[in-house]
């Protein structure tokens, strides 16, 4: 084996040699023939991104034939029920874009102490209407410094307080007999210093210490840190620590989490491994972190560099070979260009929409819908095969990642307007209604990102009816714009900021601890009520829900925008067939008229869909504070 052949079909054929001699493979059987079949469709996709990634090392064929083994290896102990989703997902590609599609996101321990509490929550999560449901990283960690699970010591072994690996693979077998598919985050940009893999490094074995950037000296991370910016810069400065035998490592996040080394391609071997074991434990979806971080090259930022995007599609024609039904999920918190860079349905098919999340914020804040407005028009569309996941906040911090020459258009400065919003959702500006927390906050200049549930950024903590219609407000557009609205579990029920997380070790620095509440059980019991803040919240999404899961038009992405000639109120269209629905939202705090010149280009007999009545618009429409209405109309003539 070996050799640097340029021939694609001696590269074919290498990999089918491997196949043939391992002996822990079945070669029999309608199985085998259909990995086979995979095998000369994916192979030489995997083929071009090795030889474009490794192609300078003379191992790189080896490698990539060993890679294709172990897929092999791992699609022969694939369970058969999983070979059958595989089959179904294969038939239906666009599963994911269903209209009735619904994610939740929760903290195992914080929403349900473990897996066999969350087990019980099924029911509860059927009642809400749930598709998809995101375990936070729930994976081996260090404690107290594991990043709320983020710095990863095994990607095999459940964090014990939770449970067991065993248990979640019983957890997603569940879950995927109700409906709803199992999303993880796959931490592939570093892994805890703790990991085997670092411990190994870190007592000098070369082999693991490849697995890694780390360097005898300084001269190397000095030349790397002249164009990389610093993430955390509390935490540690530059993007290098230092170890105790005086090697420095990069970690460009925190401390203790250690950046791999993808320039190795026993690194992309080993955690594609990860990945199909993962998949081979019924997760249906990973949610792909730091995918900007991946690549490093001396001279670049390193980050979102072209190379980042051929790991991608690498690990994707592994999963087409090994889990045909495995999809990712892009997390990028970068530029709106770039974000888009990754929505693929050759590497990310799914992604967070941050820049869709943030406007929101920003026009809740403003009263104003435009910079909203010019996004969803601009930004919204996406490739086919691929879909937003839209969501009105995060386990994570809000950082308002608008393009500054996006608001330029509008005479909005970006620097200054950051420190604005930055401002009010701190409650330091006058008449703010909001009660967030900063995160890395420095004072000096203004700058930090945002901490708070959803119900506490919209000043739920006062009890007041505005707030209750700020939430739903959000909701509303994540829910409408198309793709998959998720919900942080708790705040379809209003929960509020938990102040007592410094109390928690390991917290105390960390203030996104704060909306990452534990179960609010006494919400949730109050959901039924609907004169209470969290009934009303609750109703008014199932609402939303029912109607968008009957309305074919709110489906998948395609958006047209609509400027509703106001600037307090955002417009956009979902067109169908024979109609289309025409959303209209209010960001004002008090009631804005929408003319009818603005409306004449559609029939004057309307439907409100949510509510459920005639409506004409023959006079234009009349929105109260923080109304919304979703109006099914035709064109006029």
């Amino acid at each position: 084996m070996g050799g640097t052949s340029s021939d694609g079909n001696a590269t074919l054929k290498q990999v089918l040699e491997a196949l043939e001699a391992d002996p822990g493979l079945r070669r029999k059987g309608p199985d085998w023939k259909v990995f086979l079949a995979r095998v000369e469709e994916y192979v030489p996709v995997l083929r071009g991104l090795f030889a474009s990634l490794y192609g300078s090392r003379p191992d790189w064929e080896e490698h990539l034939a060993a890679l294709v083994v172990e897929c092999a290896r791992s699609w022969q102990e694939r369970p058969a029920e999983l070979k059958e989703l595989d089959a179904r997902r294969e038939a239906e590609p666009q599963w994911f874009a269903a209209g009735n599609m619904l994610g939740g996101v929760c903290y195992v321990d914080r929403y349900a102490e473990n897996l066999e509490g969350l087990r019980g929550r099924i029911p509860y999560f059927r009642e809400l209407g749930l598709s998809y449901l995101h375990l936070m990283p729930l994976f081996l960690a260090p404690e107290p410094n594991s990043d709320g699970g983020y710095a990863v010591s095994s990607y095999r072994d459940v964090n014990p307080k939770v449970g067991t690996m065993a248990e979640l693979r019983e957890v997603a077998a569940e879950l995927r007999a109700n409906g709803i598919s199992l999303v993880l985050d796959f931490i592939f940009n570093h892994t805890s210093d703790e990991h085997e893999w670092a411990r190994r490094a870190a007592a000098g074995e070369q082999e693991f210490s490849d697995y890694y950037w780390i360097f005898p000296d300084r001269t190397m991370p000095d030349a790397y840190e002249q164009t990389v910016r610093e993430i955390f810069p509390d935490d540690h400065p530059g993007s290098f620590v230092q170890q105790p035998d005086g090697r420095w490592v990069w970690c460009t996040f925190h401390t203790f989490q250690w950046d791999l080394n993808y320039a190795n391609p026993a690194v992309f071997r080993a955690m594609a491994g990860e990945m199909m074991f993962l998949a081979n434990q019924g997760v249906e979806i990973l949610r792909m972190d730091a995918v900007a971080f991946i690549w490093k090259q001396l001279g670049t930022a390193c980050e979102s560099l072209p190379e980042a995007h051929e790991l991608l599609r690498g690990f994707n024609a592994v999963c087409r070979l090994a889990a045909p039904s495995l999809l990712f999920k892009s997390e990028a918190i970068v530029h709106p260009d770039e974000v888009v860079q990754y929505i693929d349905p050759a590497e990310c098919q799914i992604s967070y929409n941050p820049l869709e999340m943030a406007l929101g914020w920003e026009a809740l804040a403003t009263r104003d819908a435009s910079l909203l407005s010019q996004a969803l028009e601009r930004r919204h569309n996406l490739p086919a095969g691929t879909a937003w996941v839209n969501y009105v906040r995060s386990h994570d911090d809000i950082g308002w990642t608008f393009a500054d020459e996006d608001a330029a258009e509008l005479g909005i400065n970006g620097f200054d307007h950051r420190r604005f919003l930055n401002s009010f959702y701190v409650n330091r500006f006058p008449g703010s209604f909001a009660r967030g927390v900063a995160f890395q906050d420095n004072p000096k200049t203004g700058d930090c990102r945002i901490s708070g549930t959803t119900a506490s950024l919209c000043g739920l903590e006062d009890g007041s009816p505005e707030a209750v219609r700020r939430v739903l407000l959000l909701h509303s557009i994540a829910i409408s714009t198309g793709g998959i609205p998720l919900i942080y579990l708790g705040d379809e029920v209003g929960q509020l900021n938990d102040y007592s997380y410094a109390e928690e070790p390991g917290h105390e620095a960390d203030s996104r601890w704060v909306h990452r509440p534990h179960y609010p059980a006494g919400r949730y019991a109050h959901r039924g009520d609907p004169s209470t803040p969290e009934g009303a919240i609750f109703a008014s999404l199932k609402r939303m829900l029912d109607v968008r899961s009957a309305t074919p038009e709110l489906a998948g992405n395609p958006l047209i925008g609509f400027n509703a000639n106001n600037r307090h109120v955002l417009g956009y269209q979902r067109p169908g067939g024979s109609r289309t629905v025409l959303v209209l939202a209010n960001f004002a705090d008090a009631a804005q008229h929408v003319t009818a010149q603005t409306l004449s280009g559609f029939a004057p007999g309307a439907t409100e869909l949510l509510g459920g009545r005639p409506v004409s618009l023959a006079d234009g429409l009349t929105l109260g504070a923080q109304e919304f209405v979703w109006l099914a109309v035709r064109a006029a003539g």
